[in-house]
């Protein structure tokens, strides 16, 4: 399973020197898993840069992933992340999702640099 954050998507949508790096987690779809609050972050970037009809088409190449839904095992994980790594908490939500759906976490998010077991590149 894999989950790619939201600088990812960003990254694959607008073909910027990082996107080779993603192509693969996202394509691969029966083993995509999609934070919500991924759609959020996704949504507001497209939203602000690129207009609605350009938001609406990027949230529904992530619904061919699985879209998971922040519940209260999600909520607590990442309270604790937040709290012992000091991670904002859009990240926090995104390393619990990964971690509790047992999925590999690909980013260029320099908040998940030196945490072990994430698929880290540095943003080009």
């Amino acid at each position: 399973m894999n989950v790619v954050d939201s600088c990812g998507w960003i990254e694959y949508f607008w073909d910027k020197p990082g996107a080779d790096f993603f192509t693969s987690p996202i394509q691969d779809t029966p083993n995509l898993i999609v934070p919500v609050i991924c759609l959020y972050e996704v949504y507001k970037y497209m939203l602000t840069y690129t207009g609605k009809e350009s938001a609406v088409e990027a949230i529904a190449i992530m619904h061919q992933g699985t879209v998971i839904e922040m519940d209260e095992r999600i909520a607590i994980q990442a309270a604790i992340f937040s709290h012992d790594m000091k991670l904002p908490m859009a990240d926090s939500i995104i390393l619990a999702t990964s971690r509790i759906y047992k999925a590999t976490l690909y980013t260029q998010d320099k908040d998940f640099e030196n945490i072990p077991g994430i698929k880290y590149q540095k943003k080009i």
